[in-house]
Parts: C-alpha cells; sequence; structure tokens
C-alpha cells in the first residue's frame, strides 16, 4: 500500500485495516490469555473481548448478547442458514424448506444446499432486473414447511440495496420461519439497524470496513434457537465453540465504531468519487452500462459494477494490473472459475454481458487523484482491447 504506482479499487474484496485498527491489536497480538481463564490475564481477556461485543451490538442496534462471534462472514452465513434451519425443524418437524435469493453470496447459497442431504429441500428465489426478490414468489415460498429465508441486505457485486428485508422478514414471522441477512457489504457503509429490519439472523464481517480478516459476527435475536455447527467448550454461550481469538476480535470492535462514527461523512465523500467515476465513464465508452444505477434505486455508495460492451472482462483485469489497478470481476470468492457471475446472469444479463462486466469499489483509503487516474487509464485500456480485437 506504500507503492505510489499501486491503485486499490476492490474494497468489496477486503478493505485495508484502519490505523486505529492497528494500535488497538497490537498489544493483543504480542500476547492474550485465554479469555475463559480465571485468573487476571484471563479476565483481562474476557473484557477485552466483551467490550468488542457491546461495540458490534451497538453499531447494529442490538443487545451485546444477541452477538455470536464468528471467524467472518461465511461462518456467519452457515452458522444463520444451517444452525436456524436445523433448529427450526427441531422444533417442528415439519419444517424442511429453506428459500434463499438467486442473488444471494455462496457462503448463503451453499449453505442452504449443504442441507439436501440432511432432509431438506433448499429453494432459490427469482430476482427482478435489479437482483432484487420478486416478492410475489418469496411470498408463495413462506408456509408451514418452511424453516428459513435468506435475503441479502446489500448485493457484493452490485451494490444494490435491498429494501424489502423488513418485509420479507415480517411475513417470514407470520409464516412461523425464522429470517435472516447477509449485511457483510452494508455494516460499515450504510445506517443498519436489526430492529428496523426484523430479522431473527443478520451476518457481518470486519474486514469489509477496515478491520481484520478472521472476525466475524452473526446477531441471533434474542429467544431465537440456534443449533451450533462447532462443539467444544461451550464458547458463545454454546452457540459457537472455539478459544477466543482476542487480538482479532478487539480490531473488529473497534473498527466498526469508527466506520459508525464516520458513516455519514464518508458514504457522502466516496458515493461523490463513485458518482465522478461512473459520470467520466460513460461519457468516455459509448455503449457502457452501469448495473443497478437507475433513479430510486438504492446502491451502496462504495460500488461500480459497468458492463464493457464487447470486451472481456478478464483480458481487461490483465491489462489494469499490469497498471498498477486492482479490481474485480465480481464476487473474490468466486475468483479463479471460469464461470459467469451467477448473481448477474439472475438479473438477466447475457453470457456475455456478465463476462464483459468489471467491478470497481471504493472506501477509506480512496482519493480524488485516484479517480482521476482511474478515468485516463480504464477507456484507454478498454479502446486498447477493443481495437486488437478487430
Amino acid at each position: 500500500m506504500t507503492d505510489i504506482g499501486f491503485l486499490y479499487a476492490d474494497h468489496h474484496a477486503t478493505t485495508p485495516v484502519a490505523p486505529e485498527v492497528l494500535d488497538s491489536m497490537a498489544p493483543w497480538m504480542v500476547f492474550s490469555a485465554n479469555a475463559s481463564s480465571v485468573h487476571s490475564f484471563g479476565r483481562a481477556a474476557r473484557q477485552a473481548v466483551e467490550e468488542a461485543r457491546a461495540d458490534v451490538a451497538r453499531a447494529i442496534g442490538a443487545s451485546p448478547e444477541e452477538i455470536v462471534f464468528t471467524s467472518g462472514g461465511t461462518e456467519a452465513d452457515n452458522l444463520a442458514v444451517r444452525g436456524g434451519a436445523l433448529a427450526a425443524r427441531e422444533a417442528d418437524p415439519r419444517r424442511t424448506r429453506v428459500a434463499v435469493t438467486k442473488t444471494e453470496h455462496p457462503a448463503v447459497r451453499e449453505a442452504a444446499r449443504s442441507l439436501v442431504p440432511w432432509g431438506f429441500r433448499a429453494e432459490e428465489l427469482s430476482v427482478d432486473a435489479d437482483g432484487l426478490p420478486l416478492p410475489e414468489e418469496a411470498e408463495a415460498a413462506l408456509g408451514a414447511e418452511t424453516a428459513l429465508l435468506s435475503a441479502i441486505l446489500a448485493n457484493n457485486e452490485t451494490g444494490v440495496v435491498n429494501g424489502g428485508v423488513p418485509a420479507l422478514a415480517g411475513k417470514a414471522r407470520s409464516a412461523g420461519a425464522l429470517s435472516h441477512t447477509d449485511a457483510v457489504q452494508a455494516v460499515g457503509k450504510i445506517p443498519v439497524d436489526v430492529r428496523a429490519l426484523g430479522v431473527d439472523f443478520l451476518s457481518l464481517t470486519g474486514h469489509k470496513f477496515g478491520g481484520p480478516k478472521g472476525a466475524g459476527a452473526l446477531f441471533v435475536r434474542k429467544g431465537v434457537r440456534l443449533s451450533p455447527q462447532a462443539w467444544g467448550g461451550g464458547q458463545e454461550k454454546g452457540r459457537r465453540a472455539g478459544t477466543e481469538n482476542v487480538a482479532a476480535l478487539v480490531g473488529l470492535g473497534v473498527a466498526v465504531r469508527v466506520a459508525t462514527e464516520r458513516l455519514e461523512v464518508e458514504s457522502a465523500r466516496v458515493s461523490a468519487l463513485r458518482d465522478r467515476f461512473e459520470a467520466g465513464l460513460l461519457a468516455a465508452i459509448p455503449g457502457l452500462k452501469v448495473n443497478g444505477r437507475r433513479p430510486g434505486l438504492r446502491r451502496l455508495p462504495t460500488a461500480t459494477s459497468a458492463i464493457f460492451p464487447g470486451a472481456e472482462a478478464q483480458l481487461l483485469l490483465v491489462a489494469l494490473d499490469l497498471e498498477g489497478i486492482a479490481a474485480s470481476s465480481g464476487s473474490a470468492c468466486a475468483a479463479g472459475t471460469t464461470k459467469p457471475s451467477t448473481v448477474l446472469l439472475a438479473t438477466g444479463l447475457s453470457p456475455d454481458e456478465v463476462r464483459s462486466t468489471l467491478r470497481f469499489s471504493f472506501g477509506r483509503t480512496t482519493r480524488d487523484e485516484e479517480i482521476d487516474r482511474l478515468l485516463a487509464v480504464v477507456p484507454a485500456i478498454y479502446r486498447r482491447a477493443q481495437a486488437g480485437a478487430t
């Protein structure tokens, strides 16, 4: 990150650790006792963990006892989907259906599919052209046999925010089903309030907002049953066993506190940078389309998902990398595969359009001069690619 020629535009994949977070973690990385130990060193570690828990709870409008620490967003999603569905079936054997939207992160979709050998039916709900679930289909999926419904809060590829989560959560509750939302990309970027959302489970992870990798959390609404997916010493009130990573959890707590305190100012600043970037691209490249960019549709302030007509996104990425620019062609968790994004295909884009899509994502370290550089380099690379293809 110290190389002046390096430009990082892949903040949805992960973010640079904030300086305040590094400072807070440093003492605990040298030595931290087991937070379950009763001696003074253990009690100090426990206090640090509980302060982090309070920070996370405060940031999303929850109570500290409703926060279960995990190793990150994937584990939190798995714990919610698998743990929630299994607990629901335990309480009512009829509940053997899990419904998730087609634009979910793989951590949710694959967790639902993993339940099929356990006697569940996994159903993927269709979405509209913006990636938002169709209300009538979601409502039809909620019946006496439904254990859990999961609908992502903010899409990691397009940045589109699902304002229908509270309504879906309310319908799920009326049907006796549990509700989950993957808020991994939302927390730290937009206001998130679990009471307003009305969900039973909400997933988040620190490395998406300046925290360390390996530290995440699952909100579990008070009174909701959860079947643990890791067994051992009974940590996290028996909901997730394993010795706590004190340093990482301290970093998570500081990161979410700092991100929340700066959310309003940073959201306005970053969205202005993104808007300028998109306007520049649209002016420079005829036929370019920005996914999810339409009046009235809410998006995260941090992402631009753009279709570069007639181009191969992977070739553009290589050319950008040679220029010292980091971007992506979609979810970083699907990197290394040649299959088109299932999220973008679900919105109705053709395979060719999906293969021509790049995602640029911005954050705390993004500056005006970086947008200037992107607007100078990206159209030039695209034109060279087009010229080479003719």
